[in-house]
């Protein structure tokens, strides 16, 4: 690999620098899988950004060069898809101030939620959220929205029906709806089989796999894309692994670092759609695409993932 192309892959000058030859090889040598949205035939690229936790932070301290730098890995290595939300403090609004300094309006899959109902699970101001999604319009800078999603399955009747309208007139392409609450899931699949959704967004994990045991069969009975979230557990996959080896055996699916263990048992998972973990170092973002190229683990080597995480955390 020469200098020009280091420097494409990278996106920024010395990001490849903090990765081991072999995290850089699997973050580069080779196109990012896609996969399809099964109410459009859209294709994905499989590797996302989030921006809560530590890009939400990074966001809020007014010291945004290194998320300039983790969107320009993202989109010179073949990613689109940024996932955000209004409550996701500054995110937003800085996200979308930087994707028009770096001029990749048309590359991003725009992400977003509405979610204006009171803590409780109390009803939706109709108003107050037709407001906060044309708050996202302005700070996206964009006519259209590619999705939005009613955030945390929050008064489902209300919000669910303002996207289906925005939908049909053309403003937003795809609508959805989110849990990451287990306790939710119940309502989740009755959402599921009720509306016409395009999208779920839902927890995923190598040790949080209480999503696969219905919510993702039945997206793909239905024909709903996945966002898959919080793949590393926020940080408890990560406490799990701490001061431990990657296991030899990763290289069998093209994983060389612990995030691309994780990514690829996520990914490997036929009705995921696409990866948005949250991060605001460029170098960590490069590894993650990482999780997206290459082969992926076959259904042995995933019983093998789960056997070895779960005996890490009764240990």
């Amino acid at each position: 690999m020469n200098r020009r192309d280091l420097l494409k892959y990278t996106g920024a000058a010395g990001t490849a620098m903090w990765l081991n030859p072999q995290q850089l090889l699997a973050a580069t040598a080779g196109e990012m899988i896609k996969r399809t949205i099964p109410s459009s035939g859209e294709k994905l690229p499989m590797m996302g950004l989030g921006s809560s936790a530590t890009f939400s932070r990074q966001a809020g301290s007014g010291d945004i060069d290194a998320l300039r730098k983790v969107l320009r890995t993202l989109t010179d290595n073949g990613g689109t898809v940024f996932d955000t939300a209004p409550s996701y403090g500054d995110s937003e609004q800085v996200a979308g101030e930087l994707v028009h300094d770096l001029g990749v309006e048309d590359t991003i899959f725009w992400a977003t939620k509405v979610n204006v109902a009171s803590r409780g699970g109390g009803s939706a101001d109709p108003q107050a959220a037709r407001t906060q999604i044309e708050t996202s319009f302005k700070r996206i800078g964009t006519r259209t929205i590619d999705l939005i999603q009613v955030h945390n399955l929050a008064d489902i009747p209300t919000q669910l029906e303002i996207l289906k309208e925005l939908k049909k007139e053309g403003r937003v392409r795809y609508i959805g709806t989110t849990s990451t609450n287990a306790n939710s899931y119940d309502y989740l699949v009755e959402v599921m089989r009720k509306e016409p959704l395009d999208f779920i967004g839902v927890d995923y994990a190598v040790d949080n796999r209480e999503s696969a045991k219905m919510i993702l069969p039945l997206a793909q009975e239905r024909g709903i894309a996945v966002l898959a979230y919080l793949p590393f557990g926020r940080t408890r996959l990560w406490n799990r692994v701490a001061g431990k080896k990657l296991p030899e055996w990763a290289a069998e699916f093209d994983a060389f670092s612990w995030a691309q263990f994780f990514l690829k048992f996520v990914a490997a998972h036929p009705a995921v759609t696409v990866i948005t973990p949250a991060t605001s170092k460029p170098h960590h973002m490069l590894d993650n695409i990482g999780g997206a190229i290459g082969r992926l683990p076959d259904k042995a080597a995933q019983q093998r993932m789960i056997e070895y995480v779960d005996a890490l955390s009764m240990a």
